[in-house]
């Protein structure tokens, strides 16, 4: 039999090399987290993707050359003309500070890049880092990932095991960072808050559990460690910083720390882990001016406060038990039960009138499109007609997560087994996550980590029954019993293996003490004896026990064991499963999510076509117009217009003035001339329209139409979508209604369209458009793109403007009588 002492060393050897080996794994994910992203830019070059990210971009060239102080009193007035909008007091400075730093760090290297390209790449960067939070997360609630495995044994069959399980580290880790549902707002171009708020989302998440560092996953939070949940206090103030979804990690660590007091797991550990978030995180989150007193005036922090007084209770019920009597303790719990439920009564009142006076009751138009799916689609069109904000189909899952779905209910009941404070919150985090998820498919980025998560526990606990079952099996592979039994045994009896070792050190102890003497007493002589006999008693009950414990975990193990071939078949299955996994995710970085909507591409029987129409259209803005011309467009393309065309817009896509964006959408579902009025009223010289009936572009401005109906209707009364519709269905072919054919939007898109082929069929449409034939009488096309996707029209000035009617000749004598009777008749004051 193997001495315990070797078998102590060469465990201290496997966990030393598994270290080493571990790093350079980690290393190598992140890696290859930041290459998978790169296809974008080796396809098609490094450009920004998207809308957003070109707002985001231009807010960082200004932070980069004119400073910080700058940047926070910026006003914009090439937006929302004629308003303006101060960008410091808007914007969450996350993305752009850390790009900025990122940018000035390099540069004082010497490392000269611009910064267009720390925008591109700063996605990749950290999607890195989010893989690795994931990896330092997951390893709390799956105790599997502790030791075990993580270095080379002496045998054939602790080699196998360990080298699999290395493998479920990196599937687990690849999962993450290969995610197409987060690959789609991290790839390289993709400058966005995501880019960086999913990893500030799961580092908090890590140190919120590394705060109450779970040790011994059997008990609740362990050490209450301070130091951390300072730090998670500054993560969640960097993730307050970078995105809007903060409110997630402020409502669901309270629905933890609840479930905890209710389920009797509170300590002290847990107290220490959560106070600090609330006031200091409430405190750093007040300081971003996009927040400010948002973050204690708004409905969706109050739980975090409501969850802080309950806690303090508990606490201080916890305190009084442990320093008085069982009487006094009920004559003390009467007393503070009274006293708080009339604290709860004034904070419940005072909390009611606050949101009582706000007709929203204190909660956001998106957070109330969360908890009420309906509620966007009735109330706030504008947030119902953003594609991102629809909820998901089910093969959007299967695409976006792929096998993880079928992964994540096995995750789910192994973090039952056993259940601990750091399981129940993954448990939590992924119930609430696939809610969100449902209602909104932008959220599907929060539901990917917390996939990831549960599925590389499940398949840890896979990889750990087959391995096991394998090496079970393999006798010969062992020259002497494994040293892991020997391992187990000191892991799960250190206590009885200590008491020895005191006894077998007291014993000689007293040997020699006794033996100094020349003539010991009777007393002595019966002490020695008794502690002699206590100690053999001592020895056998510790043989005993040893014995006991590894019987009963020897035989535990051994009712799991599979047969040898069918372990071996599963896991060679599973190796094939995460390869056609491995596969679909570099397809979908390669294919679906790299390529930028700036830059479209079409593949057809005579080879690829590159559609440029955008950056053509924004190039002539920028070399044909005045500085200070106006361009209207919908709202989806005012960051572009700004960014690359440097022209003023109407509208674009910050959606912060409903009414604003109501006018620009009632004046494309106008006529003409009504049209030209309210453009002309806003000083607009160019309208912008894009449409993708030519090529087939289908998120073009007449698929969008109905958006602009419903949203204009919302504040003028006068636009009626039952108006655009033909037995309730939306057409612009010969069916379609006068009110469809004669509105700005038809005309600015359909205007000589009949050209192109002689019958002016729309190949999105897939039929003959009604109206072929007419002509613009407030309007003059001044740009159409090659492609005919982004079309330029310039407004008329009055004078040059054509009439309908033609003008009837009036004779000279009578004109001064008329022209009199008309000054005459006309109020000097209108």
């Amino acid at each position: 039999m193997v001495d315990p002492s070797e078998a102590k060393g060469e465990g201290s050897l496997r966990k030393a090399f598994g270290g080493v080996l571990g790093f350079f794994i980690l290393l190598l994910i992140g890696t290859l987290a930041f290459s998978i992203r790169l296809f974008s830019v080796i396809k098609y070059e490094s450009v920004i993707h998207e809308f957003d990210p070109y707002f985001n971009y231009r807010v960082t060239q200004f932070l980069t050359k004119n400073g910080i102080y700058d940047f926070w009193n910026w006003f914009d007035d090439r937006t929302w003309y004629p308003l303006g909008r101060v960008i410091g007091g808007t914007v969450y400075p996350g993305l752009t500070l850390t790009a900025g730093s990122i940018w000035w760090l390099l540069n004082n290297l010497n490392i000269p890049l611009s910064v267009e390209t720390v925008c591109v790449f700063t996605a990749p960067i950290f999607s890195a880092n989010a893989a690795w939070a994931t990896y330092l997360l997951t390893k709390a609630p799956a105790h599997l990932f502790e030791v075990k495995g993580t270095g080379a044994g002496l045998t054939a069959a602790v080699l196998l095991a360990m080298v699999i399980l290395f493998l479920l580290v990196f599937l687990l880790i690849s999962d993450n960072q290969n995610v197409p549902s987060y690959i789609s707002r991290s790839v390289a171009g993709s400058y966005d808050n995501e880019a960086v708020a999913i990893f500030a989302l799961i580092f908090t998440f890590y140190l919120y559990i590394k705060s109450s560092d779970l040790k011994n996953y059997t008990q609740t939070l362990n050490t209450g460690s301070l130091f951390y949940a300072t730090l998670n206090a500054l993560s969640y103030f960097y993730m307050v910083c970078s995105w809007g979804g903060y409110t997630f990690i402020i409502n669901l660590i309270p629905m933890h720390v609840l479930l905890c007091i209710v389920t009797g797991r509170y300590s002290s550990r847990l107290y220490i882990a959560y106070a600090p978030l609330v006031v200091f995180g409430t405190l750093l989150a007040s300081l971003v001016p996009v927040v400010g007193f948002n973050a204690v005036m708004t409905s969706e922090h109050f739980a975090s406060f409501l969850v802080f007084i309950i806690i303090h209770v508990v606490a201080l019920v916890y305190y009084i038990k442990g320093i008085l009597s069982p009487k006094m303790f009920k004559v003390a719990m009467t007393l503070i039960v009274t006293i708080g439920i009339a604290v709860c009564g004034a904070v419940l009142a005072i909390l009611i009138a606050l949101v009582a006076s706000s007709p929203t009751k204190g909660w956001s138009g998106r957070s109330l499109s969360l908890l009420d799916p309906t509620y966007a689609s009735k109330y706030i069109p504008i947030i119902a007609s953003v594609s991102e904000h629809q909820p998901p189909t089910w093969p959007s899952y299967f695409m976006d997560i792929n096998v993880l779905a079928f992964l994540v209910p096995a995750g789910i009941v192994a973090c039952f087994l056993p259940l601990s404070d750091a399981s129940s919150f993954v448990i939590l985090y992924i119930t609430t996550s696939v809610y969100f998820s449902g209602v909104m498919v932008r959220l599907m980025l929060v539901l990917a980590p917390a996939a990831c998560i549960m599925s590389g526990i499940a398949l840890s606990e896979a990889f750990d029954v087959f391995t096991r079952s394998i090496k079970f099996q393999l006798p010969k592979l062992f020259e002497t019993p494994p040293s892991d039994v020997w391992q187990l045994i000191g892991d799960t009896n250190n206590g009885t293996q200590d008491e020895l070792a005191k006894v077998d050190s007291k014993i000689p102890t007293e040997k020699s003490e006794t033996t100094v003497k020349e003539r010991p007493s009777k007393k002595n002589r019966k002490k020695e004896k008794e502690i002699l006999e206590k100690g053999k008693e001592i020895k056998e009950k510790g043989k005993e026990n040893v014995e006991k414990v590894s019987d009963k975990r020897q035989n535990a193990k051994k009712l799991l064991v599979l047969p040898l071939e069918a372990s071996a078949v599963a896991i060679l299955l599973l190796i094939i499963l995460g390869a056609f996994y491995v596969v679909h995710c570099v397809w979908a970085a390669a294919e679906a999510y790299s390529a930028p909507s700036i830059v479209l591409t079409s593949h057809s029987h005579d080879g690829l076509h590159v559609f440029d129409d955008f950056r053509e259209a924004y190039a002539w803005l920028k070399h044909n117009t005045d500085v200070d011309d106006k361009v209207a467009s919908w709202w989806d393309y005012g960051y572009q217009t700004t960014a690359m065309a440097n022209r003023t817009v109407i509208v674009d896509n910050n959606t912060w003035n409903n009414t604003h964006i109501a006018t620009v959408g009632t004046a494309m579902s106008s006529p003409e001339k009504p049209a030209w009025e309210i453009f002309n009223s806003l000083d607009v010289k160019y309208v912008l329209v894009v449409f993708g009936g030519f090529v087939g572009y289908p998120s073009d401005d007449i698929n969008k139409f109905l958006w602009m109906v419903r949203i204009g209707g919302g504040v003028f009364p006068h636009i009626r979508e039952p108006d655009y519709l033909r037995d309730g269905q939306y057409r612009i072919d010969a069916q379609a209604t006068p009110t469809m054919l004669n509105c700005l939007m038809y005309k600015l898109s359909y205007y000589r369209f009949v050209e192109t082929d002689g019958k002016g069929f729309d190949r999105v449409r897939r039929t003959e458009i009604g109206k072929k034939h007419f002509k613009l009488t407030h309007f003059e096309e001044v740009f159409t793109t090659h492609h005919w996707m982004v079309r330029i029209y310039k407004l008329k000035p009055p004078k040059n403007m054509t009439r309908g009617k033609s003008k009837k000749k009036i004779n000279p004598k009578t004109r001064t009588k008329i022209s009199y009777q008309k000054n005459r008749n006309k109020n000097p004051w209108q």
